[in-house]
């Protein structure tokens, strides 16, 4: 069965336009989450070097996003679409009337027949899913929704202290999730809010469906940890705490008498990894102090393995640079129009910054190694 839904899943891909829902970053070819973070930032940074202005971050909760999908609305929205009809009630078919059981051991549940959702592990569902969010876009041209999936985001850009735009859009997700059955746990949906205004006044709560969604001062948003003043102290200290937890096994390894190409590829998989998660969205904005924690630790591997390892700042480079060039040879994504050749063609035009914060995130020094000629 797996093998039909993948054929399904290729013709649905070819049916739908490149460019449906541009902000989904989740099951897209050349999308990541580091792509989604970086936009959150820069839509957030760029609003930011205007006057009397601030950022109101929601990230939005759902329970059970997935479970709760309706195939009559879902099909609906595929024939909209363009999709065949057949197509549409095949789809219908397979995620309607579904028996499901609990297996324990060699005891098996009662038998129950669901009628929404879309089940997990299967083939189609994430696409499924996308699909039926597709039409979640905000309304208004100050606003910015970011969708991985169900992992949402608001982004309210104010000026002035006029927030009416930004309650609103909200006002109209809380509307579109009962419209579509999606259940919106405002328990776990947090706001963030940055100001660098001197002198700012407190901000008055948000509230969804007469509960106030709690304020943080940081989040973690797709696994990295964004603070209310942007700075990355939170991220880079977590990050470290549990590199210097896996070194430990590193040092066993060691003990153990392991080959130092077994503990390479050990470090590689398990602690690098870990210290370049997103390595493109925060390090290029990290403090001094900051980055030569994060290399301490990797000087300490280089220590335990006794062979050169390649430096962060060098990892940084290379990833920026090669993410900058897929982007550019990709002209469905959402950011491609940031990277635009100068009349020479020899060069890109650079994002004008007022601030360090907005120079050194990821689209302005990508755009920089671009323009930097290679040695």
């Amino acid at each position: 069965m797996k093998c039909f839904e993948r054929v399904v899943l290729a013709h649905i891909q070819h049916s739908i336009p490149d460019t449906l829902d541009s902000l989904q970053y989740a099951y897209r070819h050349n999308r990541s989450t580091s792509d989604a973070i970086s936009a959150a930032l820069h839509y957030s940074l760029s609003h930011l070097e205007n006057k009397d202005s601030y950022i109101r971050m929601l990230f939005v909760d759902y329970s059970s996003a997935f479970n709760t999908v309706i195939p009559h609305k879902l099909t609906h929205k595929l024939s909209t679409l363009s999709l065949h009809p057949s197509l549409c009630d095949w789809l219908l078919d397979f995620l309607t009337g579904r028996p499901q059981s609990v297996r324990i051991g060699n005891r098996t549940s009662a038998s129950i027949t669901t009628y929404t959702g879309t089940p997990q592990g299967c083939v189609l569902s994430p696409i499924l899913y996308t699909l039926f969010t597709h039409d979640c876009v905000a309304s208004h041209k100050d606003n910015i929704i970011l969708k991985f999936a169900d992992d949402t985001a608001v982004i309210g850009c104010i000026t002035g202290g006029d927030e009416a735009a930004y309650r609103s859009e909200v006002t109209r997700l809380v509307l579109w999730c009962e419209d579509n059955n999606l259940t919106l746990n405002t328990v776990k949906t947090k706001e963030l809010i940055v100001d660098m205004r001197k002198g700012r006044r407190p901000h008055q709560p948000l509230f969804i469906r007469e509960l106030e969604v709690e304020r943080v001062s940081s989040f973690k948003y797709l696994g990295v940890h964004i603070s209310q003043d942007l700075t990355w102290t939170i991220n880079t200290t977590q990050l470290v705490k549990k590199a210097q937890q896996r070194l430990y096994f590193l040092r066993r390894l060691r003990k153990f008498g392991m080959s130092p190409k077994i503990l390479n590829n050990f470090y590689s998989c398990v602690i690098e990894s870990l210290l370049t998660s997103c390595i493109t969205v925060w390090y290029g904005s990290t403090t001094v102090a900051e980055s030569k924690r994060l290399q301490r630790v990797v000087k300490t591997a280089e220590k335990i393995i006794r062979t050169p390892l390649p430096s962060l700042q060098s990892i940084y480079h290379h990833r920026v640079h090669r993410r900058a060039a897929s982007i550019l040879k990709d002209s469905t994504h959402p950011q491609h129009g940031l990277f635009t050749l100068l009349p020479s063609g020899r060069r890109y035009r650079s994002v004008k910054c007022k601030t360090t914060r907005l120079k050194n995130s990821f689209f302005p020094t990508a755009i920089r190694l671009l323009n930097t000629p290679k040695e």
